[in-house]
């Protein structure tokens, strides 16, 4: 490789990772979509915060904590004590950032106050980073969770919405995420509702046994590049890779 392309691979590599670290150092990612601060519909009517994961207090620590065993150790069965260790340890990165739902209860001046209240008003949470995937610049999702009774209203696809917004804003190149096979409602919101799309990147396209394919990486491209990289044909060579993230 001579000098000339050398530079301009790390001239490349540079603005990637520039992009990121401006995308990570914004302190309220929800302020240019205020329209997106609540949702009010079907019976439900919630606001949504920024958060981050070197922020969180105890109480909210814990609140998650029990949010994700409620709504994923089915899904990982015996496995689960070691996801959830996990899981604690991402939690709490500071690289990754939240969008939290509150669930207005008490009127008009809940919206004012629900936030000086503690976190026993929160119903879901969206946790998500700027990374690179593949070279590529993503927001991944690390977690959509929704209290059981707050599910089936909207507010899922209201949020991945909001989601490809802020990717979009961010000049994020794709969406990645990572959904259980056992998990037939979630492969069906994100496929069939969303377009999202099974990554070349994914467990099923690298031929592993089926007993260590247990989730697919699921993704939505912005750009050719990203979809050359992320959704390369059947046939074309992948990686070989077991990520952690749910």
């Amino acid at each position: 490789m001579d000098s000339k392309n050398r530079r301009k691979i790390l001239e490349k590599k540079k603005k990637i990772h520039d992009l990121i670290k401006r995308a990570s150092s914004i302190l309220d990612p929800l302020s240019p979509f205020d329209s997106f601060r609540r949702y009010t519909k079907n019976d439900l009517s919630v606001y949504l915060e920024s958060g981050r994961g070197d922020r969180l207090s105890s109480s909210l620590k814990q609140h998650i904590r029990k949010l994700l065993k409620k709504n994923m150790e089915g899904f990982y069965g015996s496995n689960w004590p070691l996801q959830a260790k996990v899981k604690r340890t991402e939690m709490t990165s500071p690289d990754a950032r939240y969008i939290f739902v509150r669930e207005l209860r008490y009127g008009s001046k809940a919206y004012e106050t629900a936030s000086k209240e503690g976190c026993d008003q929160i119903t879901g949470f969206v946790h998500y980073r700027f990374t690179l995937e593949e070279e590529v610049p993503v927001l991944y999702v690390y977690e959509i969770q929704l209290e059981s009774r707050i599910q089936g209203k909207g507010l899922g696809e209201f949020l991945m919405q909001l989601i490809e917004l802020i990717a979009s804003k961010n000049k994020m190149s794709a969406i990645v995420l990572t959904v259980q096979t056992s998990n037939a409602l979630a492969m069906t919101f994100y496929m069939s509702k969303l377009g999202y799309r099974i990554s070349s990147i994914s467990p099923s396209k690298a031929n592993l046994p089926n007993f260590l394919a247990k989730y697919e990486i699921l993704c939505k491209t912005f750009d050719s590049e990203a979809k050359s990289v992320l959704e390369k044909n059947d046939g074309e060579p992948t990686r070989d890779c077991v990520s952690t993230v749910e």
